[in-house]
């Protein structure tokens, strides 16, 4: 069976797949800053910030030698800034090269099983299976599976049926061509059974429950969250404070201030609200214009023609967007 599951999906996969563009190189570095910003984030979002990242950095010894906080900037948007911090750590190791091991990749700073394998069998040959959140989707249904995959046992069961399944002498085309089929076919809502290539082989569908599948029993409960965000303008700056270095959250990154964090901020007309969502925490966001007295340490004025060039929090970009202001 693993050897029909191979020759299919690659078959499928050689006929036709996205053209996107970090399948276009197999450059270790490019693979590796594409396969970390498609972390949580879809295909369709990335391309844009992986086109601008990588003309800004085209290279890791280019990132290695920028400062933080222009990485930030870049990245900004794509969220989960943790990966970004990782990106400009690990760069100052890799950009003489990259190790061409698993475990030498597993190594670095970022670089989890995933995108470990991701790199070590996109860019090296080396026949190491991949297993991300559409991986463990066909899994689970090719194997008719119902187990938790929030669970670490589930997991490491299925990653050895991927292992399985990887055929040794194409591992970066076999990956990638799983992962295609989840990402496209194999939907987490709706299947596309009927077009898909191993649809023959997959229990669930034959039992008429791949849209069951997979399980994950530990869903957070969500929290709704309100806030306000004032936009207090002087001529041609901007009411602004930054996140400490320290911060376990957007560490570094500007904000816009909110009524609580000073007496002398006060709250004027409305301009709108916007809806913001971290992990389980749905933030419902008001926005102010807003007016100041007194001293305003530690927040600073900010020159709006500055803004461009400083890692800005998503709620202020949205916010600063709501109020006209182009960043």
């Amino acid at each position: 069976m693993s050897r029909s599951i191979a020759a299919r999906l690659l078959d499928w996969y050689d006929a036709g797949h996205r053209d996107l563009p970090w399948r276009r190189s197999p450059d270790p570095y490019r693979i590796w800053i594409s396969e970390v910003m498609l972390q949580q984030t879809r295909a369709e979002a990335v391309i844009p910030y992986y086109e601008r990242f990588l003309q800004r950095f085209p290279d890791a010894a280019a990132l290695a030698r920028a400062p933080l906080d222009d990485v930030l900037a870049c990245w900004a948007g794509l969220g989960y800034y943790s990966r970004a911090r990782n990106l400009h750590k690990t760069a100052r190791l890799v950009a003489a090269g990259f190790p061409r091991s698993y475990i030498g990749l597993r190594q670095l700073a970022g670089i989890g099983d995933y995108t470990a394998a991701a790199i070590a069998s996109i860019a090296f040959g080396l026949p190491h299976a991949v297993l991300d959140g559409n991986v463990m989707r066909v899994v689970a249904r090719v194997t008719n599976d119902a187990a938790d995959i929030a669970s670490g046992r589930t997991r490491s069961r299925f990653r050895a049926i991927a292992q399985g399944w990887l055929d040794r002498r194409r591992a970066g085309a076999f990956n990638q061509a799983l992962m295609e089929l989840g990402a496209t076919v194999c939907l987490p809502r709706a299947p596309r059974c009927l077009i898909c290539p191993i649809h023959s082989l997959c229990q669930a569908a034959q039992a008429g429950r791949a849209a069951e599948l997979p399980i994950k029993l530990r869903q957070l409960k969500p929290v709704e969250l309100a806030e306000t965000l004032l936009v207090i303008a002087r001529g041609q700056r901007l009411l602004m404070w930054q996140r400490p270095a320290d911060s376990q959250r957007l560490a570094g990154f500007w904000e816009l201030p909110s009524p609580r964090q000073l007496p002398g901020l006060r709250s004027g007309t409305a301009i709108g609200t916007f809806r913001h969502t971290i992990t389980h925490h749905h933030y419902r966001i008001t926005v102010h214009r807003g007016m100041v007295r007194g001293a305003v340490r530690p927040l600073r004025w900010i020159p709006i023609a500055a803004l461009n060039e400083l890692p800005l929090s998503t709620t202020a970009r949205k916010a600063l967007q709501l109020a006209l202001v182009t960043v």
